[in-house]
């Protein structure tokens, strides 16, 4: 099945968007536990500060799967961040999800 990457950026403050991570958080564990290959971070800087949003990794059948799923994202429904869906294609190396 083909890689989508959700990359998002926070449009509101951390103290904001706090409740929503949470519910975020258990949103991917209960998708890794229905099975979905879903993986969730937040992006720092060069001095390892968080602040600047983050990346979701997960694999769906199409884009339009991957859509409809991280359209249910506590983060999105909640308007905590700007974001943007792409299928990812590897093509040199082997991070262990082809």
């Amino acid at each position: 099945m083909p890689w989508f990457i959700k990359t998002e950026t926070f449009i509101v403050a951390p103290v904001e968007a706090r409740p929503h991570l949470a519910a975020h958080r258990a949103w991917v564990e209960q998708l890794r536990q229905q099975g979905v290959r879903i993986s969730s971070g937040y992006l720092v800087d060069g001095d390892g500060r968080p602040g600047g949003g983050g990346l979701l990794l997960l694999e769906a059948t199409d884009h339009a799967a991957a859509e409809a799923l991280i359209r249910q994202d506590p983060m999105l429904t909640s308007g905590c961040v700007d974001w943007s869906l792409q299928q990812w294609i590897g093509a040199v190396g082997d991070l262990g999800v082809g």
